[in-house]
């Protein structure tokens, strides 16, 4: 691995060998665009080596950014509450995010750090760590958070409206149809269900209205696990 700066990408830090233990340990030390500069740290994923569902949110928030670890402040709290409720066992899951490090902005010195979603270089730049998770995963289903992870796993033209709730197959190439995965062999068939980030149905309007939409759609990934 060589030290490609921040216009490189991330795909020159990724290791060659080892599991996800290994990605971890490369990641922490991951250049590959900007944002590393203002973060505390990388956020890696977390969970068992090799868990049944890979659960995919856009980026490490405040609180995860000061721990270290995905999904532990507000929205990871809501979301591990609508897992249970869906029946999705969270000791079989691995969070993980589509960008590793905090995109934010600040009022000034001392201030709260507010959230600021990530770009597509952001994006694109962090790919390499996404694809290799769920390749040394290898997880039976994916589920996405909203239109970052969504379009990190899917393409650009992903849309969170027309495809929540909707079990879908993604190949070990990232294509949604398990068509040609089977007929090109071009490696596993992974069941794939999307739906809205936590973070929204925390700044919905109607958010008891907001969590139980989440919970339907993670139902459909329950079903999926059976």
């Amino acid at each position: 691995m060589g030290a490609a700066g921040p216009e490189g990408g991330a795909q020159s830090y990724v290791p060659a060998r080892g599991g996800v233990a290994a990605l971890r340990r490369a990641a922490a030390d991951c250049r590959g665009c900007p944002l590393y500069e203002n973060a505390t740290q990388t956020v890696f994923g977390d969970g068992p080596a090799h868990a049944r569902t890979v659960v995919v949110g856009e980026q490490p928030g405040d609180q995860e950014d000061r721990a270290g670890e995905p999904f532990v402040g507000p929205a990871g709290h809501l979301l591990r509450k609508a897992l249970a409720e869906a029946e999705v066992d969270e000791r079989d899951v691995y969070f993980t995010n589509a960008v590793k490090h905090f995109k934010f902005t600040s009022a000034g010195e001392g201030k709260r750090r507010i959230h600021k979603a990530p770009g597509l270089r952001e994006m694109t730049a962090c790919r390499p760590w996404l694809a290799e998770e769920l390749h040394r995963v290898d997880p039976e289903l994916v589920v996405v958070l909203g239109a970052t992870a969504g379009k990190s796993v899917l393409g650009n033209s992903f849309k969170v409206t027309d495809s929540r709730g909707t079990l879908l197959y993604l190949s070990g190439t990232g294509l949604p149809t398990a068509a040609r995965a089977a007929q090109e062999g071009d490696g596993p068939v992974r069941g794939l269900v999307a739906t809205v980030h936590p973070s929204a149905v925390l700044r919905a309007p109607d958010r008891a209205e907001a969590y139980q939409g989440l919970v339907a759609d993670l139902r459909v990934a329950a079903r999926f696990l059976g």
